[in-house]
């Protein structure tokens, strides 16, 4: 796929910010508040999980806080990761703050060295530290987002003992065709939108860049039509004002490398984000096909969800109740 096509034009997916226990109004509701409470004196669920969240493109761990709250609520822990050049280690290109935004399309990124394998070391290095804190019965289940899950399949594959479930939310698990960027030239991939957010030349910035800083309400609109889909505007700003406008090209170029005798032993669930506009259920579809022809043994656990491309946002109680069920 050539840098500036208009066909899929690096459909990079965004990743994911959590929220409180609330629905998009504000409010609880009823059958979100009976699900949460306690019975019996017991948690909602039997088994006590240590979640950890991995984003996706150009988020950051802050992304995960509603869902985080609806999981604690429910008893378990949650601890969610800033990868390389994204959240608190984000690093920004030099006109990106500028007033005009001149050179926004050709600023080189200062996160262009991040590649795949750096930003899953770094999951790696949590799991590690659960590991190490793990009590009990109390199992680790690692749950990725969009681009998150090539980054979350490359850490599985280095310590797949370190794992008890790996929970991919419409995100990227790249196995026949070895990278995220390879799947994302796939037919599958062509009904995507968000055609119009993509900045400059990945190829020159070493990023695929959007502008969260915008003044523009179409291209706001955009970004939210696509990847928050079903999320009101004035909550899906503060969403896109966390946002990172640089994400490494290396997490898109770069060779996952899972195989069936180490990835490919641990159990697995795909939720199906059956109105993402951003990874569309077609190449979800393709995503878990693959990965069950490498593993067929061990096939995915599919559970759909009448979400669009960022269900930690828009659905996060409903999102809550799939991922404390997965270990049982």
């Amino acid at each position: 796929m050539e840098p500036g096509s208009s066909r899929n034009r690096w459909n990079l997916v965004i990743g994911t910010l959590g929220t409180p226990a609330a629905s998009p109004s504000g409010r609880i509701s009823p059958a979100a508040a009976e699900d949460a409470r306690p019975r019996g004196g017991r948690k909602h669920s039997t088994v006590a999980i240590r979640f950890l969240l991995v984003h996706g493109a150009w988020h950051g761990a802050g992304h995960w806080a509603m869902l985080g709250a609806a999981l604690t609520r429910r008893g378990h822990d949650v601890c969610a990761v800033d990868l390389p050049g994204h959240g608190m280690s984000a690093r920004f290109p030099a006109s990106y703050f500028d007033a005009e935004q001149r050179n926004l399309a050709h600023d080189v990124s200062p996160v262009s060295h991040v590649t795949l394998d750096t930003a899953a070391q770094s999951v790696v290095a949590a799991l590690e530290t659960l590991h190490r804190r793990r009590d009990g019965r109390r199992c680790v289940v690692l749950v990725a987002h969009s681009m998150g899950g090539a980054v979350a399949t490359r850490a599985v594959q280095a310590v797949p003992h370190l794992v008890d479930h790996v929970v991919y939310v419409s995100a990227f698990v790249p196995t026949r065709l070895g990278s995220a960027g390879a799947y994302l030239a796939l037919p599958e991939a062509a009904s995507a939108s968000g055609a119009g957010l993509y900045l400059g030349d990945p190829a020159e910035t070493g990023a695929v860049r959007i502008n969260p800083r915008s003044t523009d309400p179409a291209y706001l609109e955009e970004l939210r039509s696509t990847y928050y889909t079903g999320v009101p505007t004035a909550e899906y700003l503060a969403y896109a004002h966390a946002l990172t406008p640089d994400q490494p090209l290396g997490f898109l170029t770069g060779e996952v490398a899972a195989t069936a005798d180490r990835w490919g032993t641990v159990p697995r669930t795909y939720v199906r984000c059956l109105r993402d506009r951003a990874l569309p259920p077609p190449l979800q579809d393709r995503l878990i096909r693959d990965a069950d022809g490498l593993t067929p043994g061990n096939r995915f656990r599919q559970v759909p969800l009448d979400s669009g491309h960022a269900p930690f946002a828009s659905l996060p109680e409903e999102l809550a109740r799939v991922l404390v069920r997965v270990p049982t």
